[in-house]
């Protein structure tokens, strides 16, 4: 079945569940002594990641059997094959494994719909503060606290002068000294997992530079979330970063901001 055929705001309401289904497995292994092992890459493995992979990758094969799922958990999946997909659900289970292993609250579970190489769902879910952040396609972004009301979030626009910049908490040795100093004064907000672009699509900061390495399940949920709240996430070229157009699934580096007027890349130190 076609993205035309089954639109996403007709699924939003049963990924908003599964991404609850997910959290409330990753707190049930938070509040347990859980063991951590690392993959190939180094990056922590926990039993969390594994059960939130199988709750939402049997629950969204259960939703659309018509659609793959790419996750950060499952076998990899050569992009001979990847590259015929036109819509398939894009999914890190627990996003902020390091903040998850840290017990600092700080991670999240993304889930993701991608139609021809962009983002038209996302949703990403806090599972400590039961906070969940969603938005499909022409549908705008909200924000939801403990299931009460949706709220809907707008990004801010930034004129010049100080400055609200998302750091990451895991990676703060990235190559980010240079673009701060030619922001001029800032303030840098410490935060882990994708809840970095959920604050910029909220309007509580201006802009996530990342400039180190991620994954495209990083992005893909809160990238929509971003979008539809009138910002933007781009590569350092001020371009929209696109989804599964290459073998690799690392994404470039990237700015996630609110005021689309900007060029962010002229911060960048030369």
């Amino acid at each position: 079945m076609s993205i035309d055929m089954r639109q996403p705001s007709e699924l939003l309401e049963a990924v908003i569940e599964l991404a609850r289904a997910a959290g409330k497995r990753i707190m049930e292994v938070y509040s347990t002594d859980f063991a951590v092992t690392h993959k190939n890459d180094h990056s922590p493995l926990t039993e969390a990641d594994l059960a939130a992979h199988v709750t939402i990758n049997t629950g969204l094969q259960r939703l659309t059997p018509e659609w793959p799922v790419l996750s950060e958990e499952a076998a990899a999946i050569p992009f001979t094959e990847r590259a015929a997909w036109g819509c398939y659900w894009l999914v890190d289970p627990l996003d902020g494994t390091r903040e998850f292993v840290n017990r600092n609250g700080d991670f999240t579970v993304n889930i993701a719909l991608i139609s021809q190489n962009r983002p038209v769902l996302g949703v990403v879910y806090v599972p400590v503060s039961d906070v969940c952040y969603y938005a499909c396609a022409g549908g705008g972004a909200y924000k939801q606290i403990r299931g009460g009301p949706a709220m809907p979030i707008r990004v801010r626009s930034w004129a010049g002068g100080h400055c609200t910049v998302v750091g990451s908490r895991s990676h703060s040795g990235d190559s980010l000294g240079g673009f701060l100093a030619n922001i001029g004064a800032h303030e840098i907000l410490s935060v882990g997992s994708s809840l970095k672009s959920c604050l910029v699509a909220e309007g509580k900061a201006d802009i996530y530079p990342r400039l180190g390495p991620t994954s495209e399940w990083d992005t893909a949920a809160a990238q929509c979330i971003v979008e539809e709240a009138g910002g933007q996430i781009t590569d350092i070229e001020m371009q929209p970063l696109r989804y599964n157009t290459k073998a690799s699934l690392l994404n470039p580096h990237f700015f996630v901001f609110g005021d689309t007027r900007q060029d962010w890349s002229k911060f960048l130190p030369a």
